[in-house]
């Protein structure tokens, strides 16, 4: 059965108040200094607009992380009151149900998984199964530990068992691994400090150069040598950044 209600696409990032309006002046703010530092015009904006967009795209990848990250504490959470209340004989329907008030409380009621609770509730007053639900749910967050709990509710629920502990295990393994991610963050938060010392050095570099010999680089702005050399400069540098980004993207992905 399709779920025929309005659910959130996680994939998605929901802007908040504010936010959207924030990440384009930095991405702005982003093409106007590139602009003048390395051409001194503010002309080069068009020809820099892929650079705001790339800038805009990344500032929403990562909040899209955070985010996600959150949706996996709030979820173990969650979980451990579901498990709570199978215990206190409710059935894993209501369980659900119920959950939701401790969220709100814990959370906030516009939190995600506040959301995401309000919308099993919906399907359930739909006839829609629990499992269904929770695999929607699963499918739509992009979230590796939601998605192994609804496949292990799923069984669960088909074969019989223990709920309660079959559920309470599952959050005792998220909430394992959220601490590894975060012992990991922690560990690789020394290197992502020297990777954005290393994005800022080259530009220190030159004001210090620039505010000693005042008209120094003049001869790199204002004609075809210096738009050439400035314009692979940039090149370089976008590409440096590039592979920084995505060698620390890969450690934390390993890891």
């Amino acid at each position: 059965m399709k779920i025929n209600f309005r659910r959130r696409d996680c994939h998605k990032y929901r802007w908040k108040k504010g936010e959207w309006l924030a990440a384009v002046l930095v991405s702005a703010a982003l093409m106007g200094f590139f602009a003048y530092f390395f051409y001194r015009s503010m002309w080069a904006l068009i020809p820099l607009a892929p650079l705001g967009v790339g800038c805009f795209g990344n500032i929403r990848r990562k909040k899209i992380e955070r985010d996600e990250e959150e949706l996996k504490a709030q979820f173990r959470e969650c979980i451990l009151s579901v498990a709570a209340l199978l215990q206190a004989g409710y059935s894993a329907e209501n369980a659900f149900v119920e959950c939701e008030k401790d969220m709100a409380v814990m959370y906030g009621e516009e939190s995600r998984i506040c959301g995401e609770l309000r919308l099993i509730r919906r399907g359930l007053h739909l006839n829609i199964t629990l499992e269904e639900l929770l695999m929607d749910f699963a499918g739509r967050s992009n979230c590796e530990e939601i998605d192994q709990f609804a496949r292990i509710f799923a069984l669960a629920k088909r074969n019989g068992g223990n709920m309660a502990a079959i559920i309470k295990s599952s959050a005792s393994l998220i909430g394992k691994r959220i601490d590894l991610r975060r012992e990991i963050a922690t560990l690789l938060s020394g290197k992502r400090m020297e990777l954005s010392i290393m994005e800022i050095m080259p530009f220190g570099i030159l004001l210090y150069v620039s505010l000693g010999n005042p008209g120094y680089f003049d001869g790199l702005y204002h004609n075809l040598f210096g738009v050439t050399v400035m314009t692979g400069c940039l090149a370089a540098y976008l590409a440096a950044y590039l592979i920084g980004e995505r060698v620390m993207r890969r450690m934390t992905a390993d890891a």
